[in-house]
């Protein structure tokens, strides 16, 4: 017996037909709990059946992943297309939001939800800081607590390496500086025309110039920021019909006991769908496909 939230997932590759004959392109669904490397394998054998194409449109799902992964599913796509869009119907955080700097434009949807790109570092006790926790340290301490600009610099620098250890604070400063050449070579790709100046300008926005790492971006927001947002009623349409289905099948929260398998990624095109089910107890994950309506 099929899974229940598996039942509406054949109707996929219908809509994407759709999508395709009211865009005149050729279209993919990308959706992931945890955007990772692990995922390139798949994309590269849906790029391959999809072939070099004039337009290729991605509806992304997406909450987060790797930086690295993040630019090399934004290669791998360039690679296949000429013109290349992401369509973004509801969640697109983090790893996501950076992904879509390698689009040539981004249509997001009424309730698309994109994010700061700060880069996280898991804690000993699970949780994650954003590099901006780090920054903002000397800051905190003369503002809150009156302690003089200079000496807050010292003192945090002590404190911070008594309690991160020293070669991890380094480690992560160099991947802030990842993350803004990463950031900066992807957005060449949307906006060639632009001085280096003004996309690295942009990109440190995205890196620092929120108080949260979860401040839910709207599509306004990306556009005042001077990204290649844009609108159209049967993307926006189609891209929620499929968000929907997305939003009951992919994701950890949606299995009723910690010791069940979930479904973390999803790709689509208009011949099928593709499906990874990761294992608990960590176990390679595995793939399986869903037979089109």
């Amino acid at each position: 017996m099929p899974q229940p939230e598996l039942t509406s997932l054949p109707a996929v590759p219908t809509l994407l037909r759709e999508l395709e004959l009211a865009r005149g392109s050729r279209a993919l669904v990308l959706a992931a709990s945890h955007l990772d490397l692990e995922l390139l394998p798949a994309i590269y054998e849906q790029c391959r059946q999809i072939g070099q194409v004039a337009r290729l449109d991605v509806v992304l799902h997406g909450r987060g992943g790797v930086v690295n992964a993040a630019r090399r599913i934004a290669l791998l796509l360039r690679q296949h297309a000429r013109h290349l869009t992401f369509i973004v119907p509801f969640h697109c955080q983090s790893a996501a939001t950076l992904l879509c700097l390698g689009a040539d434009e981004v249509i997001a949807g009424d309730l698309a939800l994109f994010s700061p790109i700060d880069p996280q570092l898991n804690g000993a006790d699970g949780g994650a800081f954003s590099s901006l926790d780090i920054k903002v340290f000397g800051d905190m301490a003369e503002r809150w607590f009156g302690v003089d600009a200079g000496e807050a610099r010292q003192q945090s620098l002590s404190l911070l390496c008594g309690s991160v250890f020293a070669p991890s604070l380094t480690a992560f400063y160099r991947t802030t500086l990842e993350l803004a050449q990463i950031g900066e070579e992807l957005l060449a790709w949307q906006l060639p025309d632009h001085l280096p100046e003004a996309r690295r300008a942009i990109v440190e926005q995205l890196m620092a110039g929120y108080h949260s790492h979860n401040y839910a971006l709207t599509r306004e927001e990306l556009a005042a920021l001077g990204l290649r947002m844009a609108r159209d009623e049967d993307a926006e349409r189609l891209g929620w019909a499929i968000s929907t289905q997305l939003q009951a099948s992919i994701g950890g929260a949606l299995r009723s006991a910690p010791e069940q398998a979930w479904n973390d990624a999803l790709l689509a095109t208009r011949d099928g769908v593709l499906l990874r089910r990761q294992q608990p107890g960590g176990f390679a994950p595995q793939w399986s496909t869903v037979a089109p309506a």
